[in-house]
C-alpha cells in the first residue's frame, strides 16, 4: 500500500483527568490543558518536489490559582513526576507574585466546561498517495510556468492535525480535534530589472479546517494558469496611479483590512496596555462600547467560532468559556470587544470566547478568531459600473500599520483601472492608505453572497513570549469611496 499523507500519530496514551487527580492540592484552583500536533508540509518548485517535512509537538500548560492569582508552567514531561513539578512551580509563581496583582483572579472566569468538538476531513488523506499528491503540486508548478519569464513557480501544502484536552478542579472536561490545510501557488515574473510575483489569493490566505476537499485540483490547475498569465501582465503594467480615486477591494484583500484595522483594535488586552510594549495599543478606549460609530451603516462584522471549515472555528476557548457568534459591529455600530472572560472582567466590558493559546508552552491571551464582515446586497458587476474612475485590487502583498492600529498603508499585488464602469488596464504596485474609522465610514457597498470567500493566515504574531496564532477572516467584496490610492514599489 502507498504511504499516505496521513498524520498517524503512536504515543502512549495521556488521560488529564488522571493527571489532575495527582496535582490536587498545590493550589485553590488547577487546570492542565493537552495539547498535541502534528504538521505535514509539502512543497515543489520549478517541476521538482522541494521539501517533505514532519513535526510533532506534544506537551501540557499547568494553571494554578493562588490567593487571587493565577500563574503558568508547561512542561513535555508527561510523567507523573514531571506534572508534580509544573503544577508545583506554577503554584510557588502565582504565590510569589500575588502581592503584585493588578486583578483578583477567581474560578469565575474559568466556569467549567464540559463537551467537544471535531472536525474530520470529507475526503480523507488516507485517500490520497504521499508521491501521488507530490505529483500534483509539481503539476501545479508546471502550469504557473507560462513563459521562460517565470523565473520561479511554487506550489505549497500543508496539513495540521491538532488534539487539545482541558480539565480543570472545578469540572471542566472538555476535548477538541481539528484537521487543517494550507495551500499556496506562486509564480515570479522577471524582465530585465523588473520582477513582479502573483499567487493565488495571497501567500497565506488559503487556509481552513477540514481535509483534502481543499484542492479541487481542475479548477486549481487552471487557476495556476491564470495567476503566471497575471505575473506575465504585470511585467508590462503601468504603475498604479496616484490620487483621490474610489477603491474595490477583493476578499483576499478584505482579509487584511479586517484583521488590521477590525481585529487588533477591538482586542480587549491592547485596550487594557497589557501589550503596549511589543504589539501596541489600540485607538480604540472603554467607553467607545455602544457609542462609536466605527464605520457606515453598511458594516457588519461578527466574531463567529461556530463558522464550519473557517480556520479558527472552535466549541470553547483555553479558557473554558463556550464559544458563540457575537455581533462586535452592527449598522457601523461598536458593540463589543474581543477578549475573554478575565478580559471582560477587568474592564467591566462584553467580549468573546477568545482567550486564545498559540500551543502547549504559550498561555493564552485575548486573540481574534474568525472574524468576518458579513454580506451585503450588491453585485460585483453593479460595483464596478457605478465608479467612473478608480481602482480594484487584489492580494495583500504589503502592509503596515501604527501602535494603535489607526494609521495605515497597505499594497497588493494585482490592480485594474476603472473607468467609467468598466475594467480597463492591468496596473503593478498598487497601494492604498487612510485612517481606521473614517476609512470604514467611505464604505459605500458591501458586495453579496456571490462575492463571499472565506479564508484566514496561520501566521498572527502577538504576546511576550511570541504567539503564532491561527485566525479566520471571511469577506465579500467591498467598495470604498475617496481612498488615497498611490504607485510605487510597495
Amino acid at each position: 500500500m502507498p504511504v499516505s499523507l496521513a498524520l498517524h500519530p503512536e504515543f502512549t496514551r495521556f488521560d488529564p483527568l488522571v493527571a489532575l487527580n495527582w496535582i490536587r492540592g498545590e493550589a485553590d484552583w488547577l487546570a492542565i490543558r493537552f495539547v498535541q500536533e502534528n504538521t505535514h508540509r509539502r512543497t515543489a518548485r520549478n517541476g521538482r518536489p522541494e521539501q517533505n517535512s514532519v513535526g510533532i509537538e506534544r506537551g501540557v500548560m499547568i494553571e494554578a490559582l493562588v490567593d487571587g492569582h493565577i500563574a503558568y508552567a508547561a512542561t513535555s514531561n508527561l510523567s507523573r513526576a514531571g506534572l508534580q513539578q509544573a503544577a508545583h512551580r506554577a503554584a510557588l509563581n502565582a504565590r510569589s507574585a500575588a502581592h503584585l496583582k493588578l486583578f483578583d483572579s477567581s474560578p469565575e472566569q474559568h466556569p467549567p466546561a464540559l463537551g467537544s468538538y471535531r472536525i474530520a476531513s470529507e475526503i480523507s488523506l488516507d485517500s490520497v498517495g504521499l508521491a501521488e499528491f507530490t505529483d500534483r503540486l509539481i503539476e501545479a508548478t508546471r502550469r504557473l510556468k507560462v513563459s521562460d519569464k517565470i523565473v520561479t513557480a511554487m506550489a505549497e501544502a500543508t496539513f495540521v492535525e491538532t488534539w487539545m484536552s482541558y480539565v480543570s478542579s472545578n469540572g471542566s472536561d472538555v476535548t477538541q480535534h481539528a484537521l487543517m490545510t494550507g495551500q499556496h501557488f506562486g509564480a515570479i515574473a522577471q524582465d530585465g530589472s523588473e520582477t513582479q510575483h502573483r499567487s493565488l489569493n495571497g501567500p497565506t490566505a488559503r487556509c481552513g479546517q477540514g481535509g483534502l476537499e481543499a484542492f479541487d485540483w481542475s479548477g486549481l490547475m487552471s487557476e495556476c494558469e491564470r495567476v503566471g498569465n497575471e505575473a506575465l501582465a504585470l511585467l508590462r503594467a503601468e504603475n498604479c496611479p496616484d490620487g483621490i480615486m474610489d477603491l474595490i477591494l477583493a476578499p483576499d484583500q478584505m482579509l487584511l483590512q479586517i484583521h488590521e484595522s477590525i481585529g487588533h483594535p477591538l482586542e480587549l488586552d491592547r485596550i487594557l496596555g497589557d501589550e503596549r510594549n511589543y504589539a501596541g495599543w489600540s485607538f480604540i478606549r472603554p467607553d467607545d462600547f455602544g457609542r462609536l460609530q466605527y464605520g457606515s451603516p453598511l458594516m457588519n462584522v461578527s466574531f463567529d467560532p461556530t463558522r464550519a471549515g473557517e480556520f479558527a472555528s472552535y466549541a470553547f476557548d483555553d479558557g473554558g468559556a463556550t464559544a458563540r457568534r457575537e455581533w462586535l459591529i452592527k449598522d457601523g455600530m461598536l458593540l463589543r470587544g474581543l477578549g475573554g472572560l478575565e478580559s471582560q472582567a477587568r474592564l467591566g466590558l462584553p467580549g468573546v470566547a477568545n482567550f486564545r493559546s498559540a500551543s502547549w508552552n504559550r498561555a493564552p491571551i485575548d486573540r481574534m478568531g474568525n472574524i468576518n464582515l458579513e454580506p451585503g446586497a450588491a453585485g460585483l458587476d453593479a460595483m464596478i459600473g457605478s465608479v467612473q474612475r478608480g481602482i480594484y485590487m487584489e492580494a495583500n502583498r504589503s502592509w503596515s500599520i501604527d501602535d494603535y492600529r489607526n494609521k495605515f498603508q497597505f499594497g497588493c499585488e494585482y490592480a485594474r483601472l476603472i473607468e467609467d464602469g468598466r475594467l480597463t488596464r492591468v496596473l503593478k504596485n498598487p497601494n492604498y492608505r487612510g485612517v481606521t474609522v473614517p476609512f470604514w465610514h467611505s464604505l459605500a457597498a458591501v458586495g453579496n453572497a456571490e462575492t463571499f470567500r472565506v479564508f484566514g493566515t496561520p501566521y498572527c504574531g502577538k504576546g511576550e513570549p511570541n504567539q503564532m496564532i491561527r485566525v479566520g477572516h471571511a469577506s465579500p467584496a467591498c467598495l470604498f469611496r475617496s481612498v488615497q490610492v498611490f504607485g510605487g514599489e510597495a
